[in-house]
């Protein structure tokens, strides 16, 4: 399985987590979000970042994830209605929050809340299997101006 990272140049080269807080993790919890698609992985960086500098360099990561690795699904109808009309939704981070202190599947996937019907997975660095997970390519990428 390939799975897409849009991040700054000088992260780019290791399956690096800082521990932040994000919509599927409480601070201290080291997660790594990642894309389905290179085209999400763009939106929900554009999402986040609001303003992209014309200073930084970006890389695209393409991270591999062996096809047989465990799993945990999200599913829209587990979530509240409003769930993706702010960054923070209490009930995502108790659910993602969850999911990595009891390190059952290496891979959560979350739908998107930019994207309807697309989905997100977050990779729990302290789950057994994530010493399978990869970066096998990093591409330069550049914002379309337009954006």
């Amino acid at each position: 399985m390939e799975l897409f990272r849009i991040t700054y140049q000088e992260f780019a080269n290791e399956l690096f987590a800082p521990g932040f807080a994000g919509r599927w993790n409480k601070d201290g919890e080291a997660v790594i979000y990642s894309a389905s698609s290179r085209s999400l992985a763009c939106l929900e960086n554009l999402v986040h970042r609001r303003v992209s500098s014309p200073l930084k360099s970006f890389r695209t990561m393409v991270i591999y994830a062996p096809d047989q690795v465990s799993i945990q699904q999200i599913s829209v109808s587990a979530l509240p209605k409003s769930w993706n009309q702010d960054s923070y939704c209490p009930k995502c981070e108790e659910l993602g929050s969850s999911w990595f202190q009891q390190k059952k599947t290496l891979l959560l996937k979350v739908p998107s809340a930019v994207i309807p019907d697309e989905f997100n997975y977050v990779i729990n660095t302290r789950h057994e299997d994530f010493a399978q997970v990869k970066i096998i390519d990093v591409l330069p990428f550049y914002f379309d101006k337009r954006l």
